[in-house]
């Protein structure tokens, strides 16, 4: 008999989390947090646009104190919402921030020690358990304030962004997401601090699926249990954007695995919530659901051999594929509730037809990745046929289906962007970034570029990325080739012609 894992529940201010109750939706404002009223405003608008929980970063002591005039201003106008700080590298502001929010936000790859170099730091066992040992001693003052203060920590683990000792060890993998994640839990059992949440992020759903789903089996195996938050990190924008959450949020909600959720957008952060909420009520929000973890792992060195799912098209009942030819095979046909039970192992090829009745195109777009993205994350699948009885018709149905094979990296058939959705440390206007990122590299195909806004999530969370565009200063701009900066502190003005030479001069290289 399968064993099932059912998060714990912990109160997150006055908003509980976990065990049965329904997922909960946050996002993150973008604001200076040193601007009380800005940051306030936008703080109300995540509200009111259905978010339960607001995260703000606080990248420095300053920022932490400023908090406590956000969190006054906020409930003077009748907002109790719980409030959670982004800390990065400075173990400091944690522990202002600790004091006077619900909910601190820590990376173990940076929280302890410096940002990854991707440098090869070998240790032997001495070495390294001391390099755990300073952890566990850095991290204590948190842990004391926190439970003096009945303040929650999420231990939020980030493909790309662990440190040089566990990626030495264990490579940039979901795996050693799920040993940098034991290791601060370990931690954290051993001064009887169990007010936790965990999260496994990447821009990538495969690794996010897998690393997710290998915590769960390992808090299975050790008999104790956390609420999971979700999210995929540096979705980009738009219906990209969107399909590349849904897909990944999705198949792991309909595993049973979360209770919070994240979809991060390069837009502004109220834009996110709506998309949660979609994907919740496609997928069912039910907490408390058992996660079915037997499934079997993601073979990550076989799952990018040939595999080009075909787009099938429903003209008048005629299934064609796309030559024009009549589509001979075995077609799943269901409708968005439940998805449908897959028969693994089959010879035969097999095309998913999602049925809707749906007039909004990005409603449809959510849903259709939500529900089918899982397939081809697991490179399951052979195709796609989303069939409409709504208003959006044959060739808005083929977009959206090249996008989740897009989103799900099944089949890439144009430029790939990933961006951050921003926060109080970026310094350039980053929406209006991947806008002219896109205009000037649209026409490449099979790329994949990032638009980051600080080093936070460049160069390490835009892993896999052949080119980066991430932000350095006041307006300045380093130009990256895979993890390593080629051009730096470009003025913002020039740095997209910039990193369209680095492109163009690779490509004539070729």
């Amino acid at each position: 008999m399968i064993k099932k894992y059912i998060s714990s529940e912990i109160l997150i201010g006055s908003i509980p989390l976990g065990g049965t109750h329904p997922v909960r939706i946050q996002s993150m404002t973008n604001t200076n947090t040193l601007d009380t009223k800005a940051t306030v405003a936008q703080c109300i608008r995540i509200i009111e646009a259905g978010a339960d929980y607001v995260r703000i970063t606080a990248q420095g002591v300053r920022e932490a104190e400023n908090l406590a005039n956000i969190k006054k201003e906020l409930r003077k106008a009748g907002f109790s919402n719980p409030l959670i700080a982004d800390i990065h590298f400075n173990p400091a502001a944690a522990e202002t921030a600790a004091r006077l929010v619900e909910k601190i936000r820590i990376n173990p790859g940076n929280y302890a020690g410096k940002r990854a170099s991707f440098v090869k730091a070998e240790t032997n066992e001495k070495e390294y358990d001391e390099e755990l040992e300073r952890m566990h001693d850095k991290l204590l003052p948190l842990i004391r304030i926190c439970r003096e203060n009945s303040t929650v920590i999420r231990t939020g683990i980030n493909h790309g962004s662990l440190s040089d000792r566990i990626m030495t060890r264990y490579g940039n993998t979901p795996e050693g997401m799920v040993r940098s994640a034991m290791e601060f839990i370990d931690i954290f059992r051993s001064e009887n601090f169990n007010n936790l949440v965990l999260s496994m992020k990447s821009s990538d759903t495969a690794v996010m699926l897998e690393a997710n789903r290998r915590l769960v089996r390992e808090l299975m195996a050790e008999g104790i249990s956390y609420p999971i938050h979700l999210g995929v990190t540096e979705a980009g924008e738009g219906e990209d954007g969107r399909v590349r959450s849904a897909a990944g949020i999705g198949a792991l909600l309909s595993e049973g695995i979360g209770d919070t959720i994240r979809v991060s957008l390069s837009e502004d952060p109220e834009y996110e919530v709506p998309v949660a909420k979609e994907i919740i009520k496609i997928i069912g929000g039910d907490s408390g659901r058992a996660a079915d973890v037997s499934s079997p792992a993601i073979d990550f060195k076989t799952r990018e051999k040939r595999y080009i799912p075909e787009v099938i098209s429903d003209e008048s009942g005629i299934f064609t594929d796309e030559t024009g030819q009549v589509f001979t095979g075995k077609m799943l046909t269901f409708t968005a509730d439940p998805a449908p039970h897959f028969p693994i192992g089959s010879d035969e090829k097999i095309i998913l037809n999602p049925i809707f009745n749906e007039d909004d195109p990005v409603k449809l777009a959510i849903d259709a990745g939500a529900i089918t993205g899982k397939y081809f994350i697991l490179r399951q699948a052979d195709g796609i046929c989303i069939s409409n009885n709504g208003k959006v018709k044959t060739e808005k149905l083929k977009e959206i289906s090249f996008s989740i094979l897009q989103a799900t990296e099944a089949r890439i058939t144009r430029t790939r962007y990933i961006s951050c959705p921003t926060c109080g440390r970026t310094k350039f206007n980053l929406q209006e970034a991947v806008k002219k990122v896109k205009e000037a590299t649209g026409h490449f195909t099979g790329l994949k570029i990032a638009v980051m806004g600080c080093i936070v999530n460049g160069p390490g969370e835009m892993a896999g990325a052949d080119y980066g565009y991430v932000g350095a200063a006041e307006g300045k701009v380093h130009i990256y080739r895979g993890t390593s900066p080629v051009v730096k502190n470009v003025p913002e003005k020039d740095a997209v012609n910039v990193l369209l030479k680095v492109i163009e001069k690779d490509q004539t290289n070729l």
